[in-house]
């Protein structure tokens, strides 16, 4: 029978959010899963909120940085609370969850992981 497990997204400190510095791939981490057997997930979740009064594009690169393969882009809307930007999508293996965008230290990003072992 498969457990679940919450976790806090590894590239964060505290469980608090994770500012989004980098401004080039590849981004700032948010996740990095550890290698896990072959069955097991991590099921990732990941809120955006802009602090600044601009509407921003946040890239994820998700797993990998291959554009479009593994790119995943959202605008963030200025000032307006968190937005869902990862909605429980899975990885495995060591693989590595990033943010990028134009401008440094205006998106932060929260979540967490469900870590499925079976």
């Amino acid at each position: 029978m498969a457990q679940i497990a919450k976790q806090i997204l590894s590239g964060s400190t505290g469980a608090k959010g994770i500012k989004i510095a980098a401004t080039a791939t590849p981004g700032t981490v948010l996740h990095t899963v550890p290698k896990l057997a072959a069955a097991d997930l991590d099921e990732v979740w990941i809120y955006g909120v802009n602090s600044s009064a601009t509407n921003r594009t946040l890239i994820i690169e998700f797993g990998g940085t291959t554009d479009p393969d593994d790119t995943i882009e959202f605008i963030v809307p200025l000032e307006n609370g968190l937005y869902l930007i990862i909605p429980g999508l899975l990885l495995n293996n060591g693989l590595v969850v990033r943010g990028l965008t134009g401008v440094a230290n205006v998106i932060v990003c929260y979540g967490y992981v469900h870590r499925i072992t079976a």
